[in-house]
C-alpha cells in the first residue's frame, strides 16, 4: 500500500509516521511518499520518519519529493495536511481581527475566513492533480478549516473525507477517566468541523449504555477545566461542548486573554524551530515528547483509522468524519458538510442517524454552515463584496460596520495569496 502525505515537511509528520509504525497490523503501508515544497523541511522530516520506522521494524520505504504529480501517482490515499503560507500567515489571522474587537483565531471567525480564501484554491488545484494521476486516490483532509476545505472537494467531486482529531481527542480524555479503554468509549458527536458537542458518550458501541451522566457527576470540574468554561455551563446544557465553542460562549473574554499574551502562532513557530532542530539529530529515532505540545494529539490514530477502512477491511466500522450531510441534519442542505458519526468502508462514509437537535444547537450549526457556504463562494469567485457577505453572515461578526473594517483588514493583509485582489 503507497500513501502520500502533501505537506509531508511539517512538524506534524512524525506524529503520523509513529502512527504507521506502530499500527502496521490495521493499515499496512509499503510505502510513504512526502510531498512538500520546502526541501529543506523535508530532507529532515524525511530523515526522522526513516528512523522512526526502522526502530520499530516497520519495513515501509520513505521517500520524500517537492514534485507532487511524481510523489501521488499510484498512491492508494493522498493525506492533506499543509499550510498555506506558512506560521507567517497564521500570525496575521490571529492578530488583524483584535484590532476591531473580535476573535483572532486560525479557523474560526474572521481569521478562519482568510484561511480558507488561502486554502481552498490551493486544495482543488492539488486535488485535480490528483484525479488526473490517480483518479482511484482518495484524499484525506486534515488542513484547516477542514469543514470548508472538504466541502470544496467534494462539490468539484472529489473521492474525499475530511478528518479533525478534536472527537478521538475527546473519546481518549473521557476513557481516562472514566477507567475504560478507548476503543469501549463511543460519541454522540454532532454538528460542523469545530463546532460540535458530545450528546451521549456510550459504552460498546452507538447503542450502548449513556455514560455521559456519569461522566459529568463525577468528571464534571476536570471536563469543564480542560474546555475552559465553567462547570456550571456544562451542568446547564448537559452535554459537552468541543472546546472550540468557548470562542462562542465566552467570545468577549477570550478577546480580552489574547489580546494580553503572545500569539498562539508565535509559540507554534518557536516550537517549530526547535522540533526542526531535534529532527536534524542523526540520533533521534522517536518522536520527541515536545510534539505533544504542537497540537494534533492522535491524529496518528485517527487517520490510520480511516485510511484502514477506506482502503480495506481494517479501521473502527464507525467513526467520526467530516462529510456530506445528505439529510443527516434535516435543516441543513444536503451538500452542506457536517461532522459526525458515520460508518466507513471503501465505498466512503455513511453517517448514522442523529436525534433531532435542540434549536439552542441548531440554530447555531444552521448559522456557521451558512457563513461556511459563502467562505467557500469567496473562495472559489472571490471579489470584496463576497467576503463581506461571509463575515457579516459569521455569527461572531454580524454587524455591517464590523464586517466592513475586517473585510478591509483581510484583504489588506492576504494580498500577495489571492491572485484576484
Amino acid at each position: 500500500m503507497k500513501l502520500a502525505v502533501v505537506g509531508g515537511g511539517s512538524t506534524y509528520t512524525p506524529e503520523l509516521i509513529d502512527g504507521f509504525a506502530r499500527l502496521r497490523d490495521a493499515l499496512p503501508v509499503g510505502e510513504l511518499v512526502l510531498v512538500d515544497p520546502d526541501a529543506g523541511r523535508l530532507e529532515l522530516v524525511g530523515g526522522l520518519a526513516r528512523r522512526i520506522l526502522a526502530r520499530q521494524g516497520h519495513p515501509a520505504t520513505v521517500t520524500t519529493t517537492s514534485d507532487l504529480d511524481a510523489g501521488v501517482a499510484d498512491a492508494d490515499a493522498v493525506l492533506l495536511q499543509l499550510r498555506v503560507g506558512g506560521q507567517a500567515a497564521r500570525q496575521q489571522d490571529e492578530t488583524w481581527p483584535l484590532e476591531c474587537g473580535c476573535l483572532g483565531q486560525e479557523t474560526t471567525g474572521a481569521g478562519g475566513l482568510a484561511k480558507a480564501l488561502r486554502t481552498v484554491p490551493v486544495v482543488l488545484d492539488i486535488a485535480e492533480r490528483v484525479r488526473r494521476t490517480n483518479p482511484d486516490a482518495w484524499i484525506i483532509d486534515f488542513t484547516n478549516p477542514v469543514g470548508i476545505v472538504t466541502r470544496a472537494l467534494l462539490k468539484a467531486g472529489h473521492k474525499a473525507v475530511g478528518l479533525c482529531n478534536v472527537a478521538i481527542g475527546l473519546q481518549r480524555k473521557f476513557a481516562a477517566l472514566l477507567g475504560l479503554p478507548p476503543g469501549r468509549i463511543h460519541l454522540d458527536h454532532v454538528g460542523l468541523n469545530h463546532l460540535t458537542w458530545e450528546f451521549g458518550v456510550r459504552e460498546g458501541g452507538p447503542d450502548g449504555p449513556d455514560l455521559l451522566p456519569d461522566l459529568l457527576a463525577g468528571h464534571g470540574d476536570a471536563v469543564a477545566a480542560d474546555l475552559r468554561l465553567p462547570r456550571a455551563v456544562l451542568d446547564r446544557l448537559g452535554v459537552v461542548p468541543s472546546y472550540y465553542l468557548r470562542y462562542f460562549y465566552a467570545h468577549d473574554e477570550v478577546v480580552r486573554e489574547l489580546g494580553g499574551k503572545p500569539s498562539r502562532a508565535a509559540e507554534v513557530a518557536a516550537m517549530e524551530r526547535e522540533l526542526l532542530g531535534m529532527y536534524g539529530d542523526p540520533a533521534l529515532d522517536r518522536k520527541p515528547e515536545l510534539l505533544a505540545r504542537r497540537g494534533g494529539a492522535f491524529y496518528s490514530e485517527a487517520a490510520v483509522d480511516l485510511a484502514a477502512a477506506l482502503l480495506g477491511d481494517g479501521g473502527s466500522p464507525v467513526q467520526v468524519v467530516n462529510t456530506l450531510n445528505n439529510g443527516t441534519l434535516p435543516f441543513l442542505p444536503d451538500d452542506a458538510v457536517v461532522e459526525v458519526q458515520a460508518r466507513v468502508g471503501r465505498a466512503g462514509p455513511v453517517p448514522l442517524a442523529v436525534p433531532r437537535l435542540d434549536p439552542l444547537y441548531a440554530g447555531l450549526v444552521a448559522g456557521v454552515s451558512a457563513y461556511e457556504d459563502l467562505a467557500l463562494e469567496a473562495a472559489l469567485r472571490g471579489g470584496r463584496e463576497r467576503v463581506f457577505r461571509a463575515l457579516l453572515a459569521h455569527p461572531l461578526v454580524g454587524q455591517f460596520d464590523l464586517a466592513e473594517q475586517l473585510t478591509d483588514r483581510l484583504l489588506a493583509h492576504n494580498k500577495e495569496h489571492l491572485a484576484w485582489i
